[in-house]
């Protein structure tokens, strides 16, 4: 089976994934590339009520987050945009309208280049 989409980080997402331990960033990296592949909602979720999708990963009993979007226009491409440790059941809405924002700002660069 091919994979479904092709992941793009940004520079905040390598940032998060380069502050971690290295076996939580390993474990983050093969959740994400067994997404890519089959769909599991407990891997990769959209988040209720928004364009942003959420990867999701437990390591050593942290929750580690790292938000996302589609870009379907030309390729299907998910953009990563940031990542953060999960404390409370719900998604901070900060996070997400951080990635909302980041995603409104992606789109309007990339129409601009055209």
């Amino acid at each position: 089976m091919g994979e479904r989409f092709s992941i793009i980080y940004s520079e905040e997402a390598m940032a998060f994934l380069k502050s971690l331990p290295k076996k939580a960033s390993e474990k983050i990296a093969y959740n994400i590339s067994k997404s890519m592949i089959f769909t599991d909602s407990d891997l990769f979720k959209k988040l209720e009520g928004t364009d942003i999708w959420e990867f999701r990963t437990q390591y050593n009993g942290v929750k580690y987050r790292m938000l996302a979007f589609w870009d379907t226009e030309e390729k299907t491409l998910v953009i990563a945009t940031h990542g953060f440790v999960k404390k409370t059941q719900k998604t901070p809405v900060k996070e997400i309208l951080r990635a909302e924002t980041i995603r409104k700002l992606y789109f309007i660069e990339k129409h601009k280049e055209k």
